[in-house]
């Protein structure tokens, strides 16, 4: 089997050139695609818990402690307790996060839609019924049963 032909090659291909176009969207603007993923995970009016942003986004602890220190530094975010239990923290937007968010989800809308406007909807709805069903088969891990 060739590797182009592989379903595997062509998620992780088509993958890297959406971060790729991302990344470089968002470098216009002094960011990257993470920062503008977390902008737009963070709920804009009651903020949220640092323990649910990293699943939410499918990234791990370490990595997303380096992308909220980042967003911190250049004014993005901030840090609050969380009044119900102490020990949480609410990630939170600054005005500029806010208006960097903006610009996040203008970005992601215009990638949909140009997207959309190219392929037919049958195909879209095919396209999403394909990746619910390997997201399904690896999670019953169906795939490499021991």
């Amino acid at each position: 089997m060739k590797k182009e032909k592989t379903i595997d090659h062509a998620l992780r291909a088509t993958w890297q050139a959406v971060a790729k176009t991302y990344n470089e969207q968002a470098a216009k603007h002094d960011s990257t695609m993470s920062m503008a993923m977390a902008l737009l995970y963070i709920d804009v009016e009651k903020g949220t818990p640092s323990t649910a942003l990293g699943p939410s986004m499918g990234m791990e602890a370490t990595s997303l402690s380096r992308i909220l220190k980042s967003m911190e530094e250049r004014g993005l975010i901030f840090r609050e307790k969380n009044p119900e239990d102490g020990r949480g923290v609410f990630i939170k937007l600054t005005p500029l996060g806010i208006e960097k968010r903006e610009l996040s989800k203008a970005s992601v809308f215009k990638f949909n839609q140009t997207i959309r406007d190219q392929v037919d909807p049958v195909k879209i709805d095919h396209f999403f019924e394909v990746t619910d069903l390997i997201n399904e088969l690896i999670y019953q891990k169906s795939i490499f049963k021991d």
